[in-house]
């Protein structure tokens, strides 16, 4: 038991917990673990350079791709500290200061991740219901402007509900639910009334996602409506096909995201194990399916990687044969 000895915490400090009552394993849940963030590392990092370097995929479509690739990128490296750190080092404390931080990241990259969903469910609107006008409304300065006002709602929203949690005194020494810090879970461990924050907290989670939900499913109503006026059976299949990967992405992000929060919000007796797993879920499952569903389903992107590794592959002996055998 030496090796927890680092798991006491002093009072301004809370306790990371990666999965209860299996903690002499950790080392070994590590294993499965770091292959899911080397996937999704590794995938979206080469989504987004695949999109940048190859010159027929400057399109809206891939550059929403592009905004949601490096979403979960973002959101993979904020919470990738704390989590290895727990599985590998058993470094459970975290400064109230340093959780706030992370708190920050985590659910601005969640709120950010589920704007651009509503960005993308447009975009498939716009080109299945009004083809014509698809090039005029998606201009370069138009998809910017989406991406720049995206943003700025996160922090408008995010930044005052960080500020207050400032001011707000924490029962310090606390176990969290997750290894990483998650505000439905913190905000158990206040002085003040807690159902007063959390109220906040589960009013702006569904202001942000409930109102992106709402607007996604209204875009695919009307997408549907669209696609069933078509007479031919191939173009309605030609035309659904295109969203796949869209529907796949809102399944794997919002599912996840709601069980979670309602869980923390509605039932406060829900076991540790039961929230650990609902958080594992919901870090690893959107960043590792996201690129591997946008691989297999996009024949333009699956193109683009094998083009790019032909073209790597072909300027390897080329490049061996100006220098000679001896380089």
């Amino acid at each position: 038991m030496v090796i927890f000895n680092n798991t006491t915490s002093s009072s301004s400090n809370f306790l990371l917990t990666a999965f209860p009552g299996l903690e002499l394993a950790h080392v070994w849940i590590s294993i499965p673990v770091c292959c899911l963030y080397a996937i999704a590392l590794l995938g979206n990092s080469t989504i987004l350079f695949v999109i940048i370097v190859e010159r027929s995929l400057h399109k809206p479509m891939y550059y929403f791709l592009t905004m949601l690739s490096a979403v979960d990128l973002c959101l993979t490296i904020s919470t990738l500290p704390t989590v290895l750190g727990v599985l590998w080092f058993h470094a459970r404390e975290i400064s109230l200061k340093a959780c706030l931080i992370q708190m920050f990241f985590v659910h601005g990259f969640s709120f950010l991740e589920s704007s651009v969903l509503v960005a993308m469910a447009f975009d498939r609107f716009m080109a299945i219901c009004n083809p014509l006008k698809y090039a005029i409304v998606f201009t370069d300065m138009i998809i910017l402007l989406i991406g720049l006002v995206i943003c700025i709602r996160q922090v408008i929203l995010i930044f005052p509900m960080i500020l207050a949690l400032t001011r707000v005194s924490f029962h310090g020494g606390q176990e969290l639910s997750h290894p990483f810090c998650y505000h439905p879970d913190m905000i158990k461990y206040t002085y003040s009334n807690p159902w007063i924050s959390n109220f906040f907290g589960m009013f702006l989670q569904l202001y942000l996602t409930g109102t992106d939900l709402l607007f996604i499913l209204f875009s695919y109503v009307l997408i549907l409506r669209t696609v069933l006026s078509i007479v031919a059976p191939k173009k309605q299949q030609k035309a659904l096909s295109t969203c796949v990967c869209h529907i796949c992405a809102v399944t794997v992000f919002y599912v996840p995201m709601i069980s979670l929060s309602f869980t923390h919000c509605l039932f406060s007796s829900t076991p540790k194990v039961v929230c650990s797993i609902l958080a594992n879920v919901y870090l690893f499952l959107p960043p590792v399916l996201n690129p591997v569903i946008y691989s297999l389903k996009t024949k333009t992107i699956r193109q683009a990687m094998l083009q790019l590794l032909h073209f790597k592959g072909s300027q390897g002996p080329s490049v061996r044969s100006h220098r000679g055998p001896w380089g």
